[in-house]
């Protein structure tokens, strides 16, 4: 391993265990080192190109034409803007960060798809001794722009290229990344975070930590009959005097085969949850190429199944504080709202009705998924494949409003009040405060939220839209 440092070179550059010391005149010859050897340019390879007919991970398992495309967008300064100004999301890192500080100060850190490099910001506001932040598209040209006006060249080192192909000079302690995509795992870019791991030291930790995708039935009749009457077009059989009713069933195949991207009130949910969880640190990246989501809900209330609500939450577990990023519909709107699969033959159901299924999710070489949701309830089955790369961006309304600070993660909040039914046939809300953590009470005292857990006091400021828990989940 290399240690970087940038003093006059003593007479023995290497320690007892082997590590050699390399010493440089100036940070710019620091990062110039650092960005030679990590695109690895030599003597055979001055260009810092990959050899013929050398293929990594990344281009084994995605199209040519695909690869393009992403990188090209994620090099607009436009969308970098669209996910730096999701309040949620951005400031739910520098919080989990910045409240986790021990776990940055005086390590390093490497950012996997840095994009503008705001997390290696953040990083280096934490204490980071050295942050390496790794972007694949030409935005990386940006990212070092940013470093050297921030004054931050040498503590944050630009390496331009996938973490697929690059190398790194030394192990890092911590991992960062913003990998999400809709429905947790659109555009694959967990698999390359969880990539990242081969630099990662023993005992080393990464943030985000584990991702939870959360599946439940819903009921919708306006969506249903907004997307029927979209394929309905098509059954008009003198449409300037032409018959266009025979592609019907392909454009009611075509709507129905788009996830919906949306944002709705919880109401719609007719069950609970069932939760699909990925631990970036002990799994692997070929978990992610065939998730299969064993389904069984109980029914709450009365009406048509026209499918299944997903949304996800990610936790950032420290060393101090355990903060969660929620795409809950009960908590702030993000940019990656909420995301349904709408059935084209809805199921009937009354409340304690039992319905099972599975939710398959296929990884493909679009850098996105093949899915499929399969429901039964009473013998009558109800199917429908997807593809996750061609959503219908639906929402277009104003966010929602912030709920009041959770000490839990939101998704668990939102299944612990879930309506819940009376002998009469009525729903009232579950008055049980449990959650993992144990029993729960809170209090409203000062403009703060005091909880007790297992009679352990925690105060947090009541306006704050932050999930930030103490570790005590003995599962997580």
């Amino acid at each position: 391993m290399f240690i970087l440092t940038r003093t006059a070179a003593p007479k023995n550059i290497a320690d007892e265990h082997g590590n050699v010391a390399l010493y440089f005149n100036s940070l710019e010859d620091q990062d110039k080192f650092v960005e030679r050897f990590s695109t690895g340019h030599s003597s055979q390879n001055p260009s810092g190109s990959k050899l013929k007919n050398s293929k990594n991970v990344f281009d084994a398992r995605t199209d040519e034409g695909s690869a393009t495309q992403y990188f090209q967008f994620y090099s607009y300064l436009a969308q970098q803007q669209n996910m730096l100004q999701d309040y949620v999301r951005t400031s739910t890192y520098q919080k989990a960060i910045h409240l986790n500080n021990v776990d940055f100060r005086d390590k390093v850190v490497m950012d996997v798809g840095a994009g503008s490099g705001i997390l290696s910001f953040f990083a280096a506001q934490a204490g980071a001794k050295r942050v390496y932040a790794v972007e694949a598209s030409s935005m990386a040209a940006h990212c070092k722009e940013l470093v050297k006006a921030n004054k931050l060249q040498g503590k944050i080192i630009v390496v331009p290229g996938r973490i697929e192909e690059v190398n790194l000079p030394e192990k890092v302690d911590m991992i960062i990344s913003e990998p999400m995509g809709y429905m947790l795992v659109n555009e694959r870019m967990l698999e390359s975070y969880m990539h990242g791991k081969k630099f990662l030291k023993p005992g080393g930790k990464m943030f985000p930590s584990r991702g939870d995708l959360h599946v439940a039935l819903f009921n919708d009749d306006s969506l249903y009959m907004e997307q029927n009457q979209k394929a309905n077009f098509w059954t008009q059989e003198n449409f300037h005097g032409v018959n266009l009713s025979v592609l019907k069933p392909n454009a009611t195949t075509e709507v129905f085969k788009q996830p919906i991207v949306d944002t709705w009130h919880t109401s719609i949910l007719m069950s609970g949850s069932i939760r699909w969880s990925v631990d970036f640190i002990t799994d692997n990246e070929a978990d992610l190429h065939r998730i299969c989501v064993p389904l069984n809900f109980k029914v709450t209330k009365p009406g048509f199944i026209h499918g299944v609500a997903t949304w996800f939450d990610v936790a950032f577990i420290g060393s101090f504080r355990t903060v969660w990023l929620s795409t809950s519909p009960t908590e702030p709107l993000t940019h990656w709202y909420q995301v349904r699969c709408l059935l084209p033959s809805p199921i009937m159901a009354l409340p304690g009705d039992v319905c099972t299924g599975q939710l398959l999710m296929v990884a493909n070489e679009r850098q996105s998924y093949d899915i499929q949701v399969d429901l039964r309830l009473n013998g009558i089955n109800s199917f429908c494949n997807y593809d996750l790369k061609n959503p219908c961006f639906r929402y277009s309304g104003a966010a929602v409003s912030a709920p009041a600070l959770p000490v839990d993660c939101p998704s668990n909040t939102l299944m612990q009040t879930a309506p819940e039914e009376t002998n009469d046939g009525g729903y009232v809300p579950f008055d049980s405060t449990t959650s993992p953590y144990g029993e729960m009470h809170n209090s409203f005292q000062n403009g703060s939220v005091l909880y007790e857990v297992n009679g352990v006091h925690s105060r947090y400021a009541a306006e704050s839209p932050f999930a930030v828990a103490p570790i005590a989940d003995p599962n997580v």
